[in-house]
């Protein structure tokens, strides 16, 4: 079977990290393979911003949690947060957002490290504290979250595949 397609059928959610940062080089070769989603009309326009910084990652992780209702770590404790965003007034933005954090999820896969879509960015960023963290990153301009990428080294075997439920797919011919 084709690597990049066994790639696919293989990814798995990971919410079990082990403490060390991923290296500069992974988080870099994951990340350029999010720049490489499709996006409509080939305009690009989801923004990407990565987070290592310990103190940010448990602010986003408090505020995530207070949106959820709970007072556990949503993102499991990865050390790595990448969070994708789609470019507001654009009709297609949150599409192409969501084909960014595919790729990352596969590249991250591919590359030995566990990921996980970790949800409630749009709810963090409207809140004053997420308006407050995009401008201590120098992020400009009007930004809704897609979706948060967690990334570490797994702390565990990946879980097993659900089984596919019937009626998942009709072909029409």
């Amino acid at each position: 079977m084709n690597a990049a397609y066994e790639n696919l059928l293989t990814r798995r959610s990971v919410r079990k990290y082990k403490p060390e940062q991923i290296s500069d080089g992974e988080l870099n070769a994951v990340l350029r393979a999010g720049t490489y989603a499709p996006t409509a009309k080939g305009e690009q326009s989801p923004l990407i911003v990565a987070v290592q910084d310990r103190g940010d990652i448990a602010r986003l992780s408090s505020l995530n949690a207070q949106i959820q209702g709970t007072t556990g770590d949503p993102f499991y404790g990865a050390p790595t947060v990448v969070i994708v965003f789609a470019q507001a007034g654009n009709r297609n933005s949150v599409q192409d957002a969501s084909l960014v954090m595919g790729n990352l999820m596969n590249a991250a896969h591919a590359l030995g490290l566990g990921s996980c879509w970790i949800n409630r960015a749009r709810e963090t960023f409207e809140l004053p504290e997420g308006r407050e963290l995009l401008t201590k990153w120098g992020v400009e301009g009007d930004w809704i979250g897609v979706g948060n990428c967690i990334l570490g080294y797994p702390d565990g075997p990946a879980p097993e595949a659900k089984p596919r439920k019937e009626g998942y797919v009709k072909i029409v011919k």
